[in-house]
């Protein structure tokens, strides 16, 4: 099943029939939202407001750990984040979309990043964060509605919740980095640790503070006022991306766990046991 964590302003589904709302606990506390079960053009889904659904949530103040378990817990086996990003390059224009494939976590260790630990190691591969199956459908999808949309993007996580310095935003543009935002890791890894496929759909809304004309810095309102105006692309990328059918799962994504864990089964808890189990489905 497909689920959609929505980022800052995407608290519902536009076009998504509500079929019910699910207050799910989880061994990791209580996720940011209730998990709406719905669908769109006949397509079962889930749906989670990444900030909460009145945006309460800072970026490092949100469970992921919760999040990504209650989405694993009623089924999902593939996410797509939506999130406000900033443009580290200038062919990334304010109002375009970004797929990342790859992250660099320049967090400052606030957040879980791991459900493991306390009693169960496990280190998962990340060399290849995300979905490729759903990258290139999302980008195909794209490209047949003709919208602007950049693949194969780098990611920068900061810590959040100030924005950058100059410094900061050119030393990520020195890593070789496209994109900066606060949201997607752990997010992205913790799905690797569900066997979940994952990806994120971006929405540029800025040049972060990188450019020489303060006129194209970042500010909180500059970015609140084009999200909201590129917003109805998104949603009409994610309409024809349910109209059709879900690209494959990557069997590497889905076993992820059969290599990772070192912990032998018969040493763990049984309430290890049972939220190991929801992972591992």
């Amino acid at each position: 099943m497909l689920a959609i964590i929505g980022g800052t302003g995407v608290y519902q589904m536009d076009g998504m029939e509500v079929l019910e709302t699910l207050r799910v606990d989880t061994p990791f506390g209580e996720p940011s939202s209730a998990v709406v079960r719905g669908a769109i053009s006949g397509r079962e889904m889930l749906f989670l407001a990444r900030h909460g659904t009145g945006h309460q949530h800072l970026p490092h103040e949100i469970n992921y750990r919760a999040n990504v378990f209650a989405l694993k817990s009623l089924g999902a086996t593939q996410i797509i984040g939506i999130s406000a990003v900033g443009s580290l390059r200038e062919e990334i224009a304010p109002g375009d979309l970004a797929v990342p494939t790859q992250y660099f976590d320049w967090t400052r260790g606030r957040r879980p990043s791991t459900f493991f630990g306390e009693g169960i190691a496990a280190h998962i591969s990340a060399a290849k964060p995300v979905s490729n199956n759903m990258v290139e459908w999302i980008a195909g999808h794209a490209r047949k509605l003709d919208i602007r949309l950049h693949a194969g993007m780098t990611y920068a996580c900061v810590e959040g919740p100030r924005l950058g310095t100059r410094a900061e935003s050119h030393f990520l543009r020195m890593a070789g980095c496209d994109l900066v935002g606060m949201t997607n890791i752990p997010e992205v890894f913790l799905a690797r640790e569900a066997q979940i496929c994952y990806a994120t759909i971006g929405i540029a809304t800025d040049y972060d503070c990188w450019m020489e004309d303060p006129s194209m810095h970042v500010t909180a309102n500059s970015i609140f006022a084009l999200y909201r105006q590129s917003l109805q692309k998104a949603q009409s990328l994610l309409l024809a991306l349910f109209a059709g059918n879900l690209p494959p799962e990557e069997p590497e994504i889905r076993g992820a766990l059969a290599h990772a864990l070192l912990t032998p089964e018969h040493v763990l808890s049984d309430r290890q046991r049972s939220w190991l189990k929801v992972l591992q489905r």
